[in-house]
């Protein structure tokens, strides 16, 4: 049996040395490392041992029985949250560690809600039990409230011959089989198991141990009960399909790191994406910075490979279905400053390179400006982006001070309409456009009629309204939230190429948006503040004053919890000044909540001062020929020279 697990945490609760414990105690390393001493076997990387944080999702592989797992130790800091993200779509299981101390914090939430969101099984380990201050029943409370009231705590070893009777008595109120068998005292521990172990699978239990990873409490007791509450099915003998997870460089080679979903993969094997087809010439076994070569891969194994160069992280080679898009995603831009010797088009190849193997980097190239943009999750990320820029490729590059990422929409239905047709090329697209429902982003419906024009060329426009990014008229930022609905068009047997409808469509996009009311939206963070009561006076006003809302407070004898919504903007430093005024004895939880109408549209409509006739990337006129010209029509009287009738 293969299995994946992972080990999430909020940044300091344990998570690396906890993971070390495991690798140790199945004798995948020899020797433990710790953070503090910069030696652990999975944060290999120069950059994590001296910063003392995970940055990169690694992976060891270990041995319980027959069975292999393969353990992936995730970033616990926000900014590296998408490199974690990516690791939880491939885990079978997931591990969270909670500090017995510190408690439920920020990032843990955070943690809890993806693996719901992606139906991970989950466990928890409270860590730290050795440290002044914990708490286990006050942690496992917590837990309780605001994870799950089916957190189970196991304070007895669970075996094949021995369920405690609690355990028993907590499924028996759950199943009424259970319920008869207990009250006539003939439900066993086998029985037990084997209900436990579909429940966590279902997500309807999830258990809780307890320990110190740094002083090897708890953990052999853990891994011996793990590999009973656990399982996988994947069938072998399927075609071959494997999930893209992660994407490194091995000098000047690539490594494509796969999830093997099923079927068997040997080497020389041709694996298909899209339109390109490649061939396998590698397969590597990682574990930590080391590997081994194997000639294939079963289903649910975890491996990398060489010779595959165009796939993506999040494709699914092998199904023809699109990937699931990603949950987390950047709200800053940052623009890139070099004054070194190489050609920026050369720094931008750079750049490109780490885009593909951090996707939401989302590089940016201004080709009027010869500017490259980035799309970040913080300051720490830039910091680190800087050293690897140096490290790896030399390159001595500085940012600009990170700015929020904006994005417009339409508020009202209209068609636009796009026409080019300068001498010996044709095309006209007709599209209708409504607003969409919040955060569902752009959607495409084909109401065009084949007799008017050929399923190829639909397909093409379609293409090219997803193909990037289009900007809004009143800031230049991307728009969203829009349905797009074909109407028409019309190409000609002779005078149509490639690119023509590229500039028929984005010609109709922007004269669309030339009618509609637009909209700007800017990102939201969904918060929640727990201090003393106190407090709660303060909260409330400081939620007020950044144009935020809160729900009803709940406020204990002890504790005031304030939960609600606020621009990103003016949200993104709070936790500095929350901090201060509550003496760190405030928790701060911060989940990123899309994006919704902006608080100050007309200051940064102002602030940007973005000019939509100039944009070198888009018109809202159309092109029409007479008597062997091209010539301009602008935007408002486009509709009345259309060739088609809708």
């Amino acid at each position: 049996m293969h299995v994946t697990i992972g080990v999430l945490a909020h940044v300091d609760a344990g998570k690396t040395t906890f993971s070390e414990q495991l690798l140790f105690h199945t004798n995948s390393i020899q020797a433990r490392g710790r953070v503090d001493h910069q030696d652990t076997f999975l944060d290999n990387h120069e950059l994590e041992r001296q910063r003392g944080i995970t940055i990169f999702a690694e992976q060891g592989r270990m041995t319980l029985g027959n069975d292999t797992y393969t353990l992936i130790d995730t970033p616990g800091h926000v900014d590296f949250s998408p490199e974690m993200e990516r690791a939880i779509r491939v885990m079978d299981y997931a591990i969270i560690i909670v500090s017995a101390v510190e408690g439920i914090q920020g990032h843990t939430e955070t943690v809890w809600q993806l693996l719901r969101q992606y139906h991970v099984p989950t466990f928890f380990f409270i860590n730290k039990i050795d440290r002044e201050g914990a708490n286990v029943e006050a942690v496992m409370a917590a837990l309780q409230k605001d994870c799950s009231a089916d957190v189970l705590f196991v304070d007895e070893p669970l075996c094949s011959d021995y369920v405690s009777n609690d355990i028993m008595e907590w499924l028996a109120e759950r199943d009424e089989h259970l319920l008869d068998a207990f009250l006539n005292e003939t439900l066993d521990s086998s029985s037990c198991l084997i209900h436990l172990s579909q429940m966590i699978k279902q997500e309807k239990a999830f258990l809780c141990f307890s320990g110190s990873a740094l002083k090897d409490s708890g953990i052999k007791e853990f891994l011996t009960q793990f590999p009973l509450l656990t399982e996988t099915q994947f069938n072998n003998n399927a075609p071959f399909q494997g999930e893209v997870f992660k994407i490194r460089h091995d000098g000047h080679q690539r490594l494509t790191f796969i999830k093997a979903l099923q079927g068997t993969l040997h080497v020389r094997d041709e694996l298909s994406f899209g339109d390109v087809t490649e061939k396998v010439t590698e397969i590597r076994l990682y574990n930590g910075s080391r590997y081994e070569t194997s000639q294939e891969v079963e289903a649910g194994e975890i491996f990398a490979v060489k010779g595959i160069s165009q796939a993506n992280i999040g494709d699914i080679i092998g199904c023809s279905s699109n990937s699931q898009p990603f949950e987390l995603v950047p709200t800053l831009q940052a623009k890139v400053h070099y004054e070194g010797a190489q050609h920026i088009k050369d720094v931008l190849k750079t750049f490109r390179i780490l885009e593909a193997e951090e996707p939401s980097l989302r590089v940016l190239w201004h080709e009027k400006f010869q500017e490259i943009h980035v799309h970040i999750m913080g300051v720490i990320q830039l910091e680190v982006l800087i050293e690897v820029l140096h490290d790896r490729f030399s390159l001595d590059i500085s940012f600009s001070e990170p700015q929020i990422l904006y994005m417009e929409t339409i508020a009202t239905t209209v068609t636009g309409y796009g026409h080019f047709e300068p001498l010996k090329h044709y095309a006209e697209v007709h599209l209708l456009m409504e607003p969409n429902t919040r955060g569902t982003g752009n959607t495409f419906i084909n109401a065009c009629h084949a007799d008017d024009l050929s399923i190829g060329h639909q397909r093409l426009i379609e293409k090219h309204l997803f193909e990037r990014d289009h900007h809004g008229l009143l800031t230049g930022f991307p728009v969203t939230d829009i349905r797009f609905t074909l109407l028409t068009g019309r190409a000609h047997n002779k005078h149509t190429e490639g690119g023509d409808f590229r500039e028929a469509t984005f010609r109709a996009l922007r004269q669309g948006l030339e009618q509609a009311e637009n909209v700007l939206l800017e990102p939201y963070y969904r918060f929640k503040l727990k201090a003393p009561s106190d407090f709660i006076g303060r909260m409330m006003t400081d939620i007020q004053q950044v144009a935020g809302t809160f729900d009803t407070p709940i406020i204990t004898e002890h504790d005031a919890i304030v939960t609600g919504r606020a621009p990103v903007s003016t949200f993104m430093s709070y936790s500095t000044t929350f901090a201060a005024y509550t003496n760190g004895k405030g928790v701060l939880s911060l989940q990123f909540d899309g994006y919704d109408m902006c608080h100050n549209t007309e200051d940064i409509i102002a602030q940007i001062n973005y000019d939509k006739n100039a944009d070198p990337d888009y018109t809202s006129s159309s092109i029409f020929c007479a008597k062997g010209k091209g010539y301009s029509v602008p935007w408002h009287e486009a509709q009345a020279a259309m060739h088609c009738i809708d």
